[in-house]
């Protein structure tokens, strides 16, 4: 139960970071996104660890998950969300978020690989949905009506933001098979301190860029009103993400993945609200996401649980049931 309205206020949040970001990289660059938004989570975990026994679990960690948590901080929080916050200004949170769901697949292909898990028909049939429901978003959307405020209606640069969008769930794909790795204990606390561990690696290697020339004067120069919305998106995506390593110390896989998914709906509705003339809306955006959702939701599915909650005929059991694993070497 705590693992699934763990992983539920993980999408509610998650999607709203997406659109608070959405709003800044209006006005900011996509570096000043990412520097002012990474740091603003580290005192959320630091006030977290303290009442959870987080200090404690920080000193059970041994070196080798303390490399997999460094090197899956910097490259979901710092290099994912680098491509993931470049996409969304190219062309919006709503169109970004079918492409991300290429990271599934990417997952999964690693878990098969690395860690000996089963392809099955559900995953199968999974991955379909996730490959078909970017290409149902393709073509000509319904445009945002221009506004004296917006000034023109908003027109996506595809190209970019569809590089962008894979580099993001390449990461993102890579991350969650390195946390899983690193957690030789569970428990909330273990979340907790593996994702201040990866949190405080991503915000060394985002600060990195800022001492090249120039760098750090353009980032002193936001905008103070850009600025407040990074700082917000940087609350909202901290918030996301202690709760989904909470959510992954204490509940399967199975289960938190297709409600973490649910932040593709709720990322249409906070755009709706907070960026109504700088998103893409339509009928292809809503039957690809929900595509996209379905496919999500049936990647994540056990073949097991299946079979609990639905008495299948024994022919679409063995369907079902048909299973392959990776050769080992």
């Amino acid at each position: 139960m705590i693992g699934g309205l763990l992983a539920l206020l993980s999408a509610v949040t998650f999607a709203y970071a997406n659109a608070t970001v959405r709003r800044g990289v209006l006005t900011g660059t996509v570096l000043q996104a990412v520097a002012i938004s990474l740091p603003v989570a580290l005192p959320l975990f630091l006030l977290a660890m303290w009442p959870t026994g987080g200090f404690a679990a920080l000193a059970q960690f041994d070196t080798r998950a303390v490399v997999l948590l460094v090197v899956a901080g910097v490259v979901h929080f710092a290099v994912a969300r680098y491509c993931n916050y470049r996409a969304t200004k190219a062309m919006g949170a709503n169109l970004v978020a079918p492409i991300q769901q290429y990271s599934l697949i990417i997952t999964l292909v690693l878990a098969i690989v690395w860690l000996g898990e089963a392809l099955t028909v559900m995953r199968i049939l999974g991955i379909i949905c996730v490959v078909a429901g970017p290409a149902v978003t393709l073509g000509p959307g319904k445009k945002t009506a221009a506004t004296p405020a917006a000034g023109k209606s908003f027109e996506p640069a595809y190209g970019e933001g569809y590089l962008f969008a894979l580099l993001s769930a390449v990461g993102f794909g890579i991350s969650p098979i390195l946390v899983g790795m690193a957690f030789a204990n569970r428990g909330l606390a273990a979340g907790i301190a593996g994702g201040f561990i990866s949190y405080l690696a991503a915000t060394v290697a985002i600060a990195l860029p800022l001492l090249l020339p120039g760098q750090w004067k353009s980032f002193r120069s936001v905008d103070p009103a850009t600025a407040r919305w990074f700082i917000i998106s940087g609350i909202a995506v901290g918030i996301s993400q202690m709760t989904r390593y909470m959510a992954l110390a204490v509940a399967p896989v199975s289960v938190v993945s297709p409600i973490q998914r649910l932040s593709m709906i709720f990322r249409i509705y906070f755009g709706a609200i907070l960026n109504p003339h700088h998103e893409v809306f339509g009928g292809r955006i809503i039957a690809g996401t929900v595509i996209s959702l379905f496919g999500a939701v049936a990647l994540s599915i056990s073949i097991d649980g299946l079979a609990q909650a639905l008495p299948l005929p024994a022919p679409l059991a063995a369907v079902f049931g048909w299973s392959w694993r990776f050769p080992a070497f």
